[in-house]
């Protein structure tokens, strides 16, 4: 049996006062993750238990499709890969 539904939401049934805002925060949770650049001096903000870091570093940050933080690291290849491990589809944010 599918999981597809037989009689989809169509574009015009959509109405955004219908959505609340924890609904689209979950949307692509556990599915999609994004990959943001980030400077060192703004880590504490998404990480606050991370340790000092020297400031002016360009480093990305892997967060969940809500925002919430997942990983830091210096390459945005690291971060990639760690997703893929996680099975998550990455988006960039810019």
């Amino acid at each position: 049996m599918s999981d597809i539904s037989q009689n989809p939401i169509t574009r015009a049934e959509l109405d955004p006062a219908d959505f609340n805002p924890s609904d689209l925060a979950a949307l692509g949770e556990g599915h999609i993750a994004y990959v943001r650049a980030i400077r060192s001096d703004e880590v504490r903000r998404l990480f606050p238990q991370a340790p000092e870091l020297m400031p002016g570093l360009n480093l990305f940050a892997l967060l969940s499709a809500n925002g919430t933080p997942i990983l830091l690291a210096d390459s945005r290849e690291l971060v990639v890969a760690n997703a893929t491990a996680q099975d998550l589809v990455t988006v960039s944010l810019h």
